[in-house]
Formats: structure tokens, sequence, C-alpha cells
């Protein structure tokens, strides 16, 4: 597979050997699709090739400190202000693992392109698969079917150690002026002369990674404990011939991060439930995958039996409620929310160390809350009572550190919230609610609290409708999670921390919110906040046609509980610190 050619063969080879195979194999390659990839840019935001609008995506490799990339800046500045009204866009990409956003940015000020589209791509993967070694490079991309139109250098005047006066081949210019007219690409593939490329070993090995040594271990590690059977994955990675199946498809989705299904910005937050690849991980993959996925010899580690599913991750619980009857679910329709009284078996006061829930039907469970109601209680403005814990696509079980437990007061009265979808054909369902206890009252009592803004306005076609929320916290506390919700239409939320000396923190930062998984981000280290601390919860909405989980960009959209409808709730899992003897309650919002 010709992207990732100069990586299968030993350095002592030399370049000449390179020079007399890249006219075969790449140089006159006829135009190659591009796999889509999801990048962030420097502020933060989510930005997706196949998404992109115009004609043409310029790419344009680069790493802090490198000489040719900085002296080619300005040439980009001026094919841009050339071909920029004709619908093409310059993003430039910065391939270094180890530069860090502050450098960047400074770089990118400094050179006066931060207002061009600037991604960061850490772990080098649309480097890699595309098969750039080195900075100053660029790759154009055709918009209508995603095929590379040209790849190389912008001139020839810059060259390591050396340079021109002024170029004596515009090869960039040529290729682009070619493209627009409709005309065949007279130079498609020239040498780059920018700096080289560190990737890790896997990837400039001279042999692809093992199957058995390097690639099913790792896929077993991170992946098959969804993909198996009885998994929520949609297919189990259980042999070589599945994950062959596949292989294409793995590199698919790790280039655009739809898996792991995780999106937390890495700038900001350590997270206990973080899941994520490694750069070294990603490379040995794509550089298998781009290989075609070689058996190679070795047993299969896919293929040896996991362990069963746990019916609860978090153990035997003490106690487990249940839906006191199996809710039918018809086939076709619009369901109403349905609030079921389930009985609580226990008459007096208990503390939680931890909740689960399981769905008995996900074909057809949307979601599912548990509410508890008491005399006196809190509510939220729904009339449901205080929210113990919610279930839907990608939550993970609630469990609170030692001396932390949620309370629930003698008499309480348990509800579920079943938000069901049809799925074409009668379903039953009687899901189930794990509860584990503490011994006794603790030190800190756990809430689920909420920022929300109930009041969303979102015009049609708006692909950038911006909302915030705010919470005051009037009692020093402990924030342990964090869980953005929003719906279909969600684009990105993000918490921050203002502090009363003026400080501002962000706590977490989800640059692409995807309303399937909706996950539950758990800090490594809890946060202490004082009092007279806010927190900050600001996203946005798109309602554009180019959404294209829309139910429909013509809509104007108001909060609702329907999933065509918005939410804008920021919830986290927080605890008061202990009150001194004698101190009055301060209360919360």
């Amino acid at each position: 597979m010709y992207p990732l050619l100069s990586h299968s063969f030993p350095r002592r080879f030399g370049p000449w050997l390179l020079g007399l195979l890249l006219p075969v194999h790449l140089w006159a390659a006829s135009p190659r699709a591009v796999s889509d990839f999801s990048l962030i840019d420097l502020r933060g935001r989510n930005v997706e090739l196949y998404r992109a609008e115009g004609r043409a995506v310029v790419l344009f490799f680069t790493g802090v400190g490198c000489p040719i990339a900085r002296k080619s800046v300005d040439k980009l500045h001026q094919l841009n202000q050339q071909f920029g009204a004709q619908g093409v866009q310059f993003w430039i990409v910065n391939t270094y693992p180890n530069d860090t956003t502050r450098e960047v940015a400074k770089e990118a000020m400094e050179l006066g392109v931060h207002n061009l589209t600037y991604l960061c791509d850490p772990r080098q993967l649309v480097a890699l698969s595309l098969g750039v070694e080195r900075t100053a490079e660029v790759v154009v991309i055709g918009l209508k079917d995603h095929k590379v139109v040209y790849q190389g250098a912008i001139d020839d005047q810059l060259t390591e150690g050396a340079e021109r006066p002024a170029p004596q081949k515009k090869f960039l210019e040529t290729a682009l002026t070619e493209f627009l007219e409709g005309k065949p690409i007279t130079t498609a593939r020239t040498s780059a002369r920018g700096c080289r490329i560190s990737f890790t070993p896997a990837a400039e090995a001279a042999e692809p990674p093992s199957y058995a040594k390097d690639v099913a271990p790792l896929l077993r590690q991170h992946c098959a404990e969804c993909h198996r059977d009885g998994g929520i994955g949609p297919w189990a990675m259980d042999s070589y011939g599945k994950v062959k199946n596949y292989a294409r498809m793995i590199e698919e989705v790790i280039l655009t991060r739809r898996m792991p299904p995780y999106d937390a910005h890495p700038d900001y937050g350590q997270f206990a439930n973080a899941h994520r690849l490694s750069r070294e991980e990603t490379q040995t993959l794509l550089r298998w995958v781009d290989a075609g996925a070689p058996r190679g010899e070795g047993s299969d580690p896919l293929a040896e039996p996991l362990p069963a599913l746990a019916d609860w991750p978090l153990g035997k619980p003490d106690v487990v409620l249940r839906l006191p009857q199996p809710e039918s679910v018809p086939a076709t329709g619009v369901l109403d929310y349905r609030h079921i009284a389930v009985p609580n078996p226990l008459t007096n006061e208990f503390w939680l160390a931890g909740v689960d829930i399981r769905p008995g039907n996900r074909r057809v469970v949307h979601h599912a809350i548990l509410y508890a109601q008491w005399p006196g209680c809190p509510d939220d403005g729904s009339g449901n009572g205080v929210h113990i814990f919610g279930w839907a696509p990608g939550a993970t079980p609630a469990a609170y550190p030692e001396g932390v437990g949620k309370r629930i007061p003698a008499g309480a009265e348990f509800k579920l919230e079943m938000h069901y979808t049809t799925a074409g054909s009668p379903q039953t369902d009687q899901t189930e609610v794990a509860l584990y206890l503490r011994p006794g009252p603790q030190g800190r009592e756990a809430e689920t609290r909420q920022v929300a803004e109930y009041r969303l306005e979102i015009p049609p076609g708006e692909s950038e409708a911006r909302h915030y929320a705010t919470y005051a916290f009037k009692a020093p506390a402990t924030i342990y999670s964090l869980s953005p919700h929003m719906h279909f239409r969600g684009k990105w939320m993000r918490y921050e921390l203002l502090l009363p000396d003026g400080k501002r923190e962000t706590l977490l930062h989800v640059p692409r919110y995807n309303f399937k998984w909706q996950l539950t981000y758990r800090l490594a280290e809890p946060r202490k906040v004082p009092a007279g601390s806010w927190l900050l919860v600001t996203g946005a909405f798109d309602n554009s046609a180019a959404n294209p989980a829309n139910p429909d960009p013509t809509k104007f959209v108001t909060f609702g509980l329907q999933s065509w409808d918005e939410m804008f709730i920021g919830f986290f899992d927080a605890a008061d610190e202990p009150k001194a003897a004698g101190t009055a309650s301060a209360g919360q919002p």
C-alpha cells in the first residue's frame, strides 16, 4: 500500500532506492481517495475533512521551529489570497508530537497564520496515512471525491541547506490552477524538502507490525471488551478473519476519532476513565492496516475466550431494583417518557457507595434515570425529585470515593424515567438498577447537580448557536465527575471553573459532542472548589444541513424532552465539604 511505502524499506538502502521506486508506485499512480479524518484546531474546534466546504483543501504539514516550513508561510498567504475565493481552503497541520499547544499558538501568532485553519495532529495519524515524511509538504485534496490532486513541495525554491533567489517551478500554484480549470495535473507528485518527521519505531520499522505479537494484544486490551458477543460493539473481534474484514474500517474510525469513543480535548483535565490509544498504539494499527493487515506467524490471541461479561461491573450489588413488570414497547411511533414507580425495599435511611443501571433491552432503551422523592426533598424543576443516576449509551457506573456517598432518607420513593424508542417490531423491557451501600453515614454527601439553560433558541440553519449556563458554589465543595448532555444538534461543550481570585480553569472540553455516547468524565483527582467559585458551561448547537445527525435543519429548536428537541445541561457530581461544628448551612442554589 503506497502511502506508507517509504517506511517499508530499511534506511541502509538509502534514498536512491526510494528514488527508483517512487516513480513507479507513487508518482505515476492514479489519484487515490483519502480517508476522512478529524483534528482539533488551535481554538479547540473539531475540524473534519469530509465536512469541509468548497472545491479543495490544501494540507501544509509543519512543526514548531522548522526553518523551511517557516519560510514557506508567506507563500501560503499569497496562495490563499489567490485561490481562497475560488473555493480552496488552506489547512496547516502541526505533526510534531511533543509541540505543546502553547508553543504552536505562539509560533502561529508570530508567523501570522493564526487566522488560517491550524490543526494539531500529535499522534501524527494524518501525516502517516498520507505518507508525509517531511514538513513543508503539501497535499491537495479535491472535495468532490476526496482524492489527492497533488502532493509534494510548494515550489522548487527551498531545499535542505540551500535556497534559490526565486522559484523556477511553482508546483502547487500550477496544480491548483489546472485543477480549478478542470485540466489534467501536469505534475501530480514532487519531493518535499522540509525537515524530516520522526514517527514511532512501529511506523518506521522495515517490517509491518506482527498481528500475533503487536496488533491482536492491542485490540484485545482496548477494543474486544465491547466488540464481543453480548457487548455493545456491532461485531466481535474474536479472530484474525473478523479483524481483517474490518481493517480499513478500523483505520477510518481511528482517523476520525470515532473510536475509542472518548473525545475530551487532551489539553484539559485528567480523567480516571479515559479511553485513549497512545501515539505508538495508533501508529501500530495504521501501519499494519496499510501493509494489508498481514496474518503472519503465531497463534491468534483474539481466538482465546475472554472472561465472561460481569452481570454488574462494580460487582455483586447489595440491592437490585427492577421495573415491577415488563414494559411493552410498540413496533413504531413516538413514545412519551414513562415514569414508573419502583418499590424501595429499604425502610431506613441509607447511603450509596455506587449505583448502576442495566437496560433490559438495549434495542429500545434510549435512556433511564433513577429519581428519588421524600418529603421536603429538592427538585430540579422536573417534578421528579432528586436525580440519583442516569444511564444512556456510553454511561459508566457511579462509584464514590471512601467517605463519600449519596444519602437516601428513610421512606424515600423511587421512580425510573424510561425513554423508549421503537425498533420496528414489538419489544419488551425490564430494566434493573444496582445499589451499592455504605455501612453508615459518610462525611460528604454526593449530589448530581446541573448547570442548565432552558431558554434555548436555535435558529434554523444555524451552525454555531452558542449558549451558556452558570452554577454558583456558595459552600466549598469537591467535584468528582462531569457529564455533558445535549441532543442530536449538540456540537461542543466546555466546563470552566471561575475562581474567586480571578483565575479561569478549563476542567473539560469536548470539541465534538456525540449524542450516541452519553459519556461521564470522572476526574482522576477530584477538584476541590472554594466557596464563591462559579462553574461556567458553554457550548454550541449545529442546526445546519451540514450536521448529518440533524433531524430537521429547517426547524426553530427550543428546549424539550424528545431527541429532536434540544437540551443544554452540564451534569456534575459534587459534594460540599463537611461543615465545622456549629456552622450554619450555606445552602446551594
